[in-house]
């Protein structure tokens, strides 16, 4: 797949763009501050629905000159094709109000426009997968898994709606001291309800984690000279309640048991259940849920050792460039899209100025040959010389041929 044309109306730093693309690879290029990652985060989110740079839609909307009135939304339109069928997208955002979509110019919800389009972004915030605390990680698997299936987008929101409205029940019965009947009651109905919903959110992780693990080893090693291999692992806070041991990669082979064990949505449901049994009286204690997905992580490993307060900072980004290439190779290898044309489009935002050589000439001839490659630079020596291709100039948001 590939997006051929993409016009953006008062998003971030555009008031008004449209540029026809074409496959292979695209540069833009142009000083920090001109609007290249404004126009890299547009297609992201038109592929995911969220941002990777900001939590709220409202940041997405243009600020407005002085003198000048304030936009109430902004609309970002892309035609994506699938071999030679194109598809028509658009999303307008809505200051304050629910999101608008149309899909060949029929309106849908915008949790329709899921799966139309698929895309791989890296950028230098990628380190903070390897880095930072467990949930950019969480968040990559889940966002995976909705590029896989985009009905889990459904379950993913419904559960984190019923974790919200079970974490203010906990809280309420907290500040009661002697939790009522009534609580208690509900507590048990929230208990059901958000298992359901997590249970399943774990099984499409450990789906997305099996997948990915091949994936990932191949790819550390073609962007590493490190002898050590990459495995990655599913971290699960049921597993660690009911004893099991952390995640090993000395034992742990292809299959984890633990991940085998978790596969099952039902049989895990019935253990989260149990689980929130078990630690009722720490939960209203805290206040807060304390089992389930939104407890649990990726565990990133080179050899024996986790990356994570081990890895040199040349292997942590070795490792953060593995998981997005292997989430492009999964992606790309998914039979069920679009009759085996899943192939996401790469989009590299101001990744080769963090890079040293090796890893950029590695990363480089990787993802020359993909379909579609859209790149963000502050000059044209930081684009590689394997990327050839279609060259933009960006200035003051504004776009012109190279």
């Amino acid at each position: 797949m590939h997006v051929s044309d993409l016009s953006l109306d008062d998003f971030r730093s555009y008031h008004r763009l449209v540029i026809s693309l074409e496959p292979g690879v695209t540069a833009l290029i142009g000083p920090n501050g001109q609007g290249k990652t404004n126009l890299i985060e547009a297609v992201d989110y038109l592929s995911g629905l969220s941002s990777h740079r900001a939590g709220a839609d409202t940041a997405l909307v243009r600020r407005a000159g002085p003198g000048e009135e304030q936009p109430g939304g902004a609309v970002l339109r892309a035609r994506v094709v699938h071999g030679r069928r194109p598809t028509v997208m658009e999303l307008e955002i809505i200051a304050g109000r629910a999101n608008r979509a149309r899909l060949n110019r029929g309106s849908v919800r915008p949790r329709e426009l899921l799966g139309v389009l698929r895309t791989v972004l890296f950028s230098p915030e990628d380190l903070a997968l390897v880095r930072e605390e467990p949930a950019g990680r969480r968040r990559l698997l889940d966002d995976l898994a909705v590029a896989l299936r985009p009905a889990l987008a459904g379950v993913r929101a419904e559960h984190d709606k019923i974790l919200a409205q079970r974490a203010g029940l906990l809280r309420s019965a907290r500040a009661a001291r002697t939790p009522t009947a009534s609580m208690l009651t509900t507590l048990e109905v929230w208990d059901a309800q958000l298992a359901t919903a997590a249970s399943r959110l774990i099984a499409a992780r450990i789906d997305v984690v099996e997948r990915l693990r091949p994936w990932v080893a191949d790819a550390y090693g073609a962007v590493s000279a490190d002898p050590s291999p990459a495995f990655i692992a599913y971290r699960s806070s049921l597993a660690l309640h009911e004893g099991a041991p952390e995640p090993d990669p000395r034992a742990g082979g292809e299959r984890p048991e633990v991940e085998a064990g978790l596969a099952d949505a039902d049989a895990t449901a019935a253990r989260l259940e149990s689980a929130m049994r078990a630690l009722r009286t720490r939960e209203i204690d805290r206040g807060a849920n304390l089992v389930g997905a939104h407890r649990d992580d990726l565990s990133l490993f080179l050899g024996p050792l986790p990356a994570r307060g081990f890895a040199s900072h040349g292997e942590q980004w070795s490792l953060a460039l593995a998981l997005r290439l292997a989430s492009y190779e999964m992606l790309r290898h998914d039979v069920d899209a679009y009759g085996g044309d899943g192939e996401p489009v790469l989009l590299l935002d101001d990744v080769f100025s963090s890079l040293d050589d090796a890893r950029r000439r590695a990363l480089a001839r990787l993802v020359a040959g993909a379909r579609q490659v859209l790149v963000t630079a502050a000059s044209e020596q930081d684009v590689p010389t394997e990327l050839a291709g279609a060259r933009w100039r960006v200035e003051g948001s504004e776009l012109s041929r190279g």
